[in-house]
C-alpha cells in the first residue's frame, strides 16, 4: 500500500472540507520528564475527539461517488470508528448502523446515537461484533465499512502530513495500533516524503496480536483482547496491515494497562489534555524506551480523548 505525495495531499484536501488540521506541540514539561524532545499530535482535538473521523470523511466521499444509490452503511466498533462512520454518513444523508459488543463504553455509545447512528449491541468483543455486522450487512443490503481500508488509511494520512510538516525532524514516531489504519498512514506518509523517521507501533500487553505478528513475520491472532484500552482491544489482525507494518515499522512494542494509566496522568498534568487509554499508549511506550531515545526527538500520536467516567476516576485517583 504505497501512495504518492500528490495523492495523499489530494485526499487531505477532501478531509479538510469537514475536519480542520489539528495541532502538534512540543510540550516542555513533558519533554523534561522524558529526557528528550516530545511532540504530541493532538487527534483528541477533532470534532469526534479522535483521528478516525479523517478516514470516515474520505471513505464516505468516495463511496457515494462510486455508489450514489447506496441505501446505508454498517460498521463494527468499540467507539471511534463508529463515530466516524456515523458523522460521515450523516453528511451524505445515509443510514448508519453501528454494532458494538456488550459492555461497550457507554459514553461512546451515547455519542454515536447522538450522531444519528442506529446502535446494535452484540457479542463479547470487537471480533464478535464485527462478525455480526458482516452477517447483518448481507441480510439488509448495507455497505460494510471495515475498520481498515486503503481509503481510511489515505484519509488518516492527513494527520501524518500535518505532523511531519509542523514538527521538528523526528527520529521516531510512536503510534497506537487497533487494526492498523493509524500506523499504516504514518508509514505511508513517511515513505512518500522520503523521510528517515522510525515508526514504532504500540499495543496493550493484553491485546498483542500485531506485536506477535511482527515477531513471527506473519499474521497471528489471539483468543482474547484483555485490556481497558478499548481502542486497541483487537485480537484478529488485518493481513494487509500486518504486511505493511512488518515491512516498514521499526518494531511493535506492548505496554501494560498500568503504564497506560500513568501516561494518561502525565498528559493531563503536563499538557492539560485528556487522553483515552488507547490515546495514551504511544506515550507509555516512549517512556518505557526513554533510555533508548535519550537526547532524540520523538512524536507520540494522542489518537483520541474519549475517556469514560470510570477510566477518568482511575486516572485522577492516581495523581
Amino acid at each position: 500500500m504505497e501512495f504518492t505525495p500528490e495523492r495523499l495531499r489530494e485526499a487531505a484536501q477532501i478531509v479538510y472540507r469537514h475536519v480542520p488540521p489539528t495541532p502538534q506541540f512540543a510540550w516542555p514539561l513533558l519533554s523534561r520528564h522524558a529526557g528528550l524532545t516530545v511532540w504530541v499530535k493532538h487527534e483528541n482535538h477533532t470534532s469526534i475527539g479522535a483521528f478516525k473521523i479523517r478516514g470516515g470523511v474520505l471513505y464516505m466521499h468516495r463511496l457515494t461517488q462510486r455508489q450514489p444509490e447506496c441505501p446505508g452503511v454498517i460498521a463494527a466498533t468499540r467507539g471511534n470508528h463508529g463515530q466516524s462512520v456515523a458523522v460521515a454518513a450523516a453528511h451524505h444523508g445515509l443510514r448508519a448502523v453501528i454494532v458494538v459488543p456488550h459492555g461497550n463504553n457507554p459514553e461512546k455509545n451515547a455519542a454515536m446515537i447522538g450522531q444519528g447512528a442506529e446502535l446494535v449491541e452484540h457479542g463479547r468483543d470487537f471480533q464478535e461484533a464485527h462478525e455480526f455486522a458482516c452477517e447483518k450487512a448481507g441480510r439488509e443490503g448495507l455497505h460494510l465499512v471495515e475498520s481498515f481500508d486503503p481509503a481510511l488509511v489515505q484519509g488518516v494520512a492527513s494527520y501524518a502530513l500535518e505532523l511531519f510538516a509542523g514538527a521538528d525532524p523526528l527520529d521516531t514516531v510512536y503510534v497506537p495500533i487497533g487494526l492498523g489504519s493509524g500506523i499504516c498512514a504514518v508509514i505511508a506518509v513517511r515513505n512518500a516524503l522520503g523521510l528517515a523517521s522510525e515508526v514504532v507501533g504500540v499495543q496493550a500487553e493484553g491485546a498483542p496480536c500485531y506485536a506477535l505478528s511482527f515477531e513471527a513475520g506473519r499474521t497471528v491472532t489471539t483468543a482474547t483482547a484483555d485490556t481497558m484500552a478499548d481502542g486497541v482491544a483487537t485480537r484478529v489482525p488485518v493481513d494487509a496491515a500486518v504486511a505493511m507494518i512488518n515491512r516498514h515499522a521499526a518494531r511493535v512494542v506492548t505496554v501494560s494497562d498500568e503504564a497506560i494509566l500513568e501516561a494518561q496522568r502525565l498528559l493531563l498534568r503536563l499538557t492539560h489534555n485528556l487522553a483515552e487509554p488507547a490515546g495514551a499508549c504511544a506515550l507509555a511506550a516512549l517512556l518505557e524506551e526513554r533510555r533508548r531515545m535519550a537526547g532524540k526527538t520523538a512524536a507520540v500520536i494522542l489518537s483520541g480523548g474519549n475517556a469514560d467516567a470510570t477510566n477518568l476516576r482511575r486516572v485522577i485517583e492516581g495523581m
